[in-house]
């Protein structure tokens, strides 16, 4: 089994910083790309920043230049530095992995169970 754990959410005021953390554990070889999503109330659930497994980052256009996506490969970590938050960056934030589980290079896809990020204005 494969779990996904966030952590780093809470409250923050508007133009303030947050950072995320989600750390995989259980039983798997490696990871392929880490993403985290969001998903606001009313709305569908949307991808916000994507990482491979060498580093190469992209992101939303609603969060280019404020927020940064990064990984650690040792640790099984993916992290997401939110600066400059704005109230429509509130939502439950969801870490997504493609994990591979054996020796073969394509993974499944796990989620997080979610953290809260919310921005008062």
């Amino acid at each position: 089994q494969v779990q996904l754990v966030e952590s780093g959410g809470g409250l923050v005021q508007a133009g303030g910083s947050l950072i995320l953390s989600c750390a995989a554990s259980g039983s798997f070889r490696s990871i392929n790309a880490m993403a985290w999503y969001r998903q606001a109330p009313g709305k569908q659930r949307e991808l916000v920043a994507a990482i491979a497994y060498g580093g190469s980052p992209s992101y939303a256009d609603s969060v280019k230049g404020r927020f940064t996506i990064s990984r650690d490969n040792a640790k099984n970590t993916v992290y997401l530095q939110m600066n400059s938050l704005k109230r429509e960056d509130t939502a439950v934030y969801y870490c997504n992995a493609d994990v591979r589980r054996t020796v073969a290079m394509t993974g499944t896809p796990y989620w997080g169970q979610g953290t809260q990020v919310t921005v008062s204005s």
